[in-house]
């Protein structure tokens, strides 16, 4: 019942709606996906040391125009081609027969979604909660724990405001206290980030709340020893994994933490308004859920923090897909390759004058966010000339309090010589202005 490739084509074509869709080529109806340069078929195995020619390959699964550089993976990534056609089998398939059958079929397939997150990070499907994103999962812990005055919670000054600003809303309802990490002026090194929240723990202490990588600087923080140590003291650990989850190898169970939330819809290139959140087995008692409903997963804790009512079964069965797709490549080679392409990114942009590099220079303290400042260049024209002329995708931080100007963010997707045009445009408007 899938439509053909022709006619998503011709859907394609007849969209429009995105500035840096390659209409001219769109627009010849009749031409299939890869003789536009695309295809869903299975990727050639991964070699030993892939080269450019396999990253043009793993670049055709992604609609994508060519001539288009987006390095804006830490906000919304595209879904890979293999996820959006089992997404749109799904939803026909259940249009044409909206029966119970049907989706009773898309509920078992939530469950191999389940199961291959489980598989990716180590841990069981017990442990696993199929959320709509980050936010979600990291609301689940801040409603669902037992707290109340004389409790204290340690957060970061830099977590996203579902791990920051939900935590001291809730305080104010609850009446326990929130305790603030500051921001150091640059990456202390794991010892000194150990250090940092341990100076902020007290016999107080209920759980310690951070982000994996932030989004704001590309910090890497020593997450599995941040864990370790409050484990020590009997404290529990939510970790925000949104910029981690889908470009990092993740071991969860080597880490330990308690708590660890992740959107699909980012580095993961899955379906949008879909996420993990990982309940570490030993503190299921010690959490409740925040909604309570029906239609709830099958196994372990799932079986009530997903009983959420109707959800989009359709695009959940899918995150198997997007799943299966980044497995196919090797999750510790994706993590790999971004990662060579933000140090390339930092390499080249430290060359050029009047750039000033926010993301520690340090491979081991970043992944693959990288934010930098431009001279004194205006970050909005800035961002706004590289979309409008270069076609080139990137985030800006002018209304930032701190660390302003611009963050790129490749991903296994990009090529490079993305980074490189990308690289050689900032140059150019370094020297000649926007």
């Amino acid at each position: 019942m899938a439509v053909s490739r022709r006619d998503f084509t011709r859907l394609l074509a007849l969209g429009g709606s995105s500035a840096f869709l390659a209409k001219p080529a769109f627009a010849q109806q009749g031409q299939s996906l890869e003789a536009l340069g695309f295809s869903a078929a299975p990727l050639p195995r991964t070699p030993t040391e892939p080269d450019e020619k396999f990253w043009s390959e793993v670049r055709s699964r992604f609609l994508m125009p060519r001539d288009l550089a987006f390095l804006n993976a830490a906000n919304l990534c595209p879904t890979s081609l293999p996820a959006i056609e089992t997404m749109e089998k799904n939803l026909r398939h259940y249009e044409v027969n909206p029966s119970p059958e049907v989706r009773a079929v898309l509920l078992r397939a939530r469950e191999d979604s389940r199961q291959l997150l489980a598989d990716a990070m180590r841990v069981t499907p017990e442990e696993i909660v199929l959320t709509r994103n980050t936010t979600e999962g990291n609301n689940f812990v801040s409603n669902g724990l037992a707290l109340g005055p004389g409790d204290e919670i340690v957060v970061w000054a830099d977590n996203h405001p579902s791990n920051l600003g939900a935590w001291t809303t809730k305080a104010k309802r609850f009446g326990f206290s929130v305790v603030t990490v500051p921001v150091l002026p640059t990456h202390p090194g794991t010892q000194g980030y150990v250090d940092l929240f341990a100076k902020a723990f007290t016999p107080r202490t209920k759980l310690v709340a951070i982000s994996h990588v932030s989004s704001n600087s590309g910090d890497l923080l020593p997450a599995k020893e941040i864990c370790a140590m409050a484990r020590e003291r009997g404290v529990l650990s939510l970790i925000d994994g949104a910029q981690a989850f889908g470009v990092m190898d993740l071991d969860l169970g080597s880490m330990q933490p308690d708590f660890y939330t992740g959107s699909m819809h980012k580095w993961p290139c899955g379906p949008k308004e879909t996420g993990m959140f990982y309940l570490n087995k030993a503190v299921h008692e010690k959490i409740h859920p925040s909604v309570i409903g029906v239609y709830g997963g099958a196994v372990g804790i799932s079986k009530t923090f997903e009983a959420e009512g109707q959800r989009d079964d359709a695009s959940i069965a899918a995150v198997a897909e997007a799943l299966r797709f980044q497995g196919s490549i090797g999750r510790a080679v994706i993590e790999t390759r971004a990662r060579s392409l933000a140090n390339h990114l930092i390499t080249e942009l430290g060359t050029l004058n009047g750039v000033k590099m926010w993301t520690h220079t340090d491979p081991d303290r970043h992944a693959a966010i990288v934010i930098f400042q431009p001279g004194s260049l205006d970050p909005r024209k800035l961002v706004a000339a590289l979309a409008e002329k270069e076609k080139i995708v990137v985030t800006g931080r002018s209304n930032a309090q701190d660390r302003p100007g611009i963050r790129l963010a490749p991903h296994f997707y990009n090529t490079m010589a993305d980074v490189d045009r990308t690289v050689g445009a900032i140059k150019r408007y370094l020297a000649n202005g926007v």
